[in-house]
């Protein structure tokens, strides 16, 4: 008995621990769910009877140096459906499909999904969205979302690229720096039912974070005259393309950057992916005469030659390798800067002789040649430069006026910005600042140098020497600008035909580089034509073009000239510049060849500028759109030293 007992009091003792230890097993998961686990099962419920949509989010602006905006992130309606809370599918599909010109079977489909969410359409056009609403149907819903819009359409257009819908960056600036202005998108949020229905309007909306703004160093102004001026150029010449990079020579600021052929970044779909590329980058040409800036540049750093010596250029016909090396004239004696001047293949092929490859190698490399640049854009190449040991005598030879090797327009015209700026090779850059959306900046750029390639000394004799081109017997005579001194360089390549794998006769590239003003260089610029037909040479073509790019760019820079003017260019300038030393009575109502304000009421930006230019007149901008204001008023006379403007705004 007493046996039983205890072993009764045993099993109670066991029931006990049993029952105390999954009691405490049970707190102890009880306390781990509720309290250590709760964040993670309350977004789980949540999950169970919420959908999240996410919505595009809101990217940064880019403007351009002085703040004009270049991309914009407008507001915009998207259309979207709860198909269980549309009452009558069949009416609803045909309203629907009428007022937003859809197949009326896309539309039906969407309506009789068994999903609790579908966009019906996104980005709609406003006139679209206010009939859908007037329309009040039942489970059609609409919200806000951002659309990528371009207010000056092709100005710029390979600069700064574009997006697609999601809104992701494409090409350009967009692409290079999407992460930086593609913000945090919003959410829109759906309750649901057990089975995965909606079961609420849809309307609630948790906002997202806005990206940052870009500032560029690019310039609108400058970088329509660069746009208008190419096109012009490129339809004038037959060219098949055409490029135009402007550069600040004392920072490496991007200024202007074209490409023809162009297209509108609001419509990009409806172009050739050709014409989204940025040439100016992304395309090589073998550079031709401009190359011999840089040769005799090295030649005299290396004290090979000094400007007093002579070259003997053989009458025009000289054999290297095996190989008939021509002039475009037959020359006999000419001194370095007639080597220049006149362009002579000869001569520079003997300069380059006496500067051998390896040092001749080494210079191009330090003036940038055969590699990248590194300007913020994509799709940057480096160029073709072999190396030396790889050159056999005609190889230097060619290579001596710009043949056998390729160059983009940006590395050759940075290589000219190093001349013009004392020796220095600059970096370029294009962005200036970001701006995060508290108005903090995240990132600045500014000059920096690469290396030094040349002297001072040097830089400046080449800077003399290049002024000589653009003289009346120069081969850039047609790149003057009047009232200023232009330094500069043609250049005409032949191009290799891609079936014979020798050079073309008739398919060429040609070229004009320089700065202005040549004595206290402010700008530099490149032209470049791809297969101009009938006269290819770039002192007919590119130069040019050269020509009126610098002469408005210098007008709206407002740089004073140089030069002795006659009195219609000094009317010009007055509009441009203060300029004290010329009497203000020169500029009264009586004098007959007085300016009067036109009438700008309701013109374009483009407009305004193309009369600008018609009339040789500098007025300000303010804003983007359609003219709403401006000063003096239209048949006003305009003052020289008066301010001269016009205020512009999006239509209502």
């Amino acid at each position: 008995m007493a046996d039983r007992e205890k072993w009764i009091r045993i099993r109670i003792r066991l029931t006990a621990i049993i029952f105390i230890l999954a009691f405490g097993f049970i707190v102890a998961r009880a306390f781990q769910l509720q309290v250590l686990g709760q964040d993670r099962w309350e977004k789980k419920a949540a999950r169970q009877y919420q959908r999240t949509i996410p919505l595009i989010p809101q990217r940064g602006t880019i403007f351009d140096r002085a703040g004009q905006e270049l991309a914009v992130s407008l507001e915009v309606d998207s259309l979207f459906v709860v198909p269980n809370k549309v009452v009558d599918p069949q009416r609803t599909a045909r309203m629907l499909a009428d007022a937003l010109k859809m197949p009326l079977t896309a539309v039906r489909a969407k309506l009789k999904s068994d999903k609790s969410f579908l966009w019906l359409k996104r980005q709609v056009a406003p006139n679209e969205s206010q009939r859908v609403q007037a329309m009040k149907l039942d489970g059609v819903g609409v919200i806000k979302e951002h659309r990528r819009f371009y207010p000056n359409s092709e100005i710029g257009a390979q600069v700064i690229g574009f997006t697609g819908l999601d809104p992701q960056g494409l090409e350009g600036l967009e692409l290079a720096y999407d992460n930086t202005l593609l913000g945090e998108g919003g959410f829109l949020v759906m309750e649901r039912d057990a089975l995965g229905r909606g079961i609420s309007s849809g309307s609630e909306i948790q906002a997202g974070r806005r990206g940052s703004d870009l500032y560029l160093t690019l310039d609108k102004n400058l970088q329509y005259i660069a746009e208008k001026e190419l096109a012009e150029g490129v339809s004038k010449t037959g060219s098949k393309a055409g490029a135009v990079v402007m550069i600040d020579p004392m920072t490496g600021a991007v200024l202007a950057m074209a490409s023809q052929p162009d297209y509108n970044p609001n419509a990009f779909q409806n172009y050739r992916p050709a014409q989204w590329r940025n040439r100016a980058v992304c395309d090589t040409f073998e550079p031709g005469s401009t190359l011999k800036v840089f040769l005799l540049a090295a030649a005299l750093n290396e004290k090979v030659v000094t400007t007093q010596s002579k070259v003997n250029c053989e009458n025009g016909n000289y054999r290297v390798g095996g190989k008939e090396i021509h002039d475009h004239r037959s020359y006999g004696m000419l001194s370095i800067p007639d080597v220049l001047k006149h362009s002579s293949n000869i001569g520079s092929v003997k300069i380059g002789k006496m500067l051998e490859r390896e040092r001749y190698y080494a210079y191009l490399r330090d003036f940038g040649f055969g590699e990248a640049t590194g300007l913020d854009l994509p799709g940057e190449v480096g160029g073709v430069l072999r190396k030396p040991s790889r050159w056999f005598a005609v190889d230097l030879a060619a290579i001596s006026f710009g043949q056998g090797m390729a160059v983009t327009p940006l590395q050759l015209a940075m290589a000219t910005a190093a001349i013009a700026n004392g020796g220095y090779l600059m970096s370029p850059y294009i962005v200036e600042r970001v701006v995060d959306s508290y108005g903090q900046i995240e990132m600045k750029n500014s000059a920096s140098v690469r290396r030094k390639v040349v002297s001072r000394d040097v830089a400046d004799e080449m800077r003399k020497m290049m002024t000589r081109v653009t003289d009346a017997d120069g081969t850039g005579s047609l790149a003057a600008v009047s009232g200023y001194k232009v330094a500069g360089k043609t250049g005409t390549a032949q191009k290799v035909d891609p079936v014979t794998g020798t050079y073309a006769m008739n398919r060429s590239v040609a070229s004009f580089v320089g700065f202005v003003p040549a004595d206290d260089p402010r700008l530099v610029i490149l032209v470049v034509l791809d297969e101009p037909k009938g006269q290819d040479f770039g002192g007919l073509t590119a130069a040019p073009i050269f020509s009126r790019i610098a002469s408005q760019s210098l007008r709206y820079l407002k740089i004073l000239p140089t030069e002795e003017l006659g009195r219609p260019v000094l009317e010009q300038v007055a509009q441009t510049a203060a300029m004290p030393e010329i009497p203000e009575a020169v500029f009264t109502d009586q004098d007959s060849s007085v300016r009067r304000m036109p009438d700008f009421a309701g013109m374009s930006y483009r407009q305004v500028l193309r009369s600008m230019e018609t009339m040789q007149l500098n007025v300000r901008l303010e804003g983007s759109g359609r003219v709403v204001a401006q000063s003096p008023k239209a048949g006003q006379p305009i003052r020289f030293g008066s301010e001269t403007w016009v205020r512009l705004e999006p239509p209502s």
